[in-house]
């Protein structure tokens, strides 16, 4: 596993340490990782949706596409037990 090495400001640290002593991370380094995965697939999950979004806009659906739809989706909430 590679290592990095931060500065970090004092307050930030010590809200992590907040978050060990409160048993949600079990250390530091556990914390930057979690908070590093949360990053990344943040972004990752940004840039789909982005290309997801313009390949709508580049073919966009067609009546044929989105006929029964609306019907479709009627049935689906109707079948819910709320």
């Amino acid at each position: 596993m590679a290592q990095l090495i931060a500065r970090v400001d004092e307050n930030l640290v010590s809200k992590i340490d907040q978050l060990i002593q409160l048993g949600i991370v079990s250390n530091r380094s556990e914390a930057i990782r979690i908070g590093l995965e949360e990053l990344v697939d943040k972004y990752e999950r940004r840039r789909i949706g982005q290309s997801i979004a313009q390949a709508y806009r580049c073919s966009p659906q067609v009546d044929e596409e989105l006929s029964g739809l609306y019907e479709a989706t009627k049935a689906m909430i109707e079948e819910e037990s709320w």
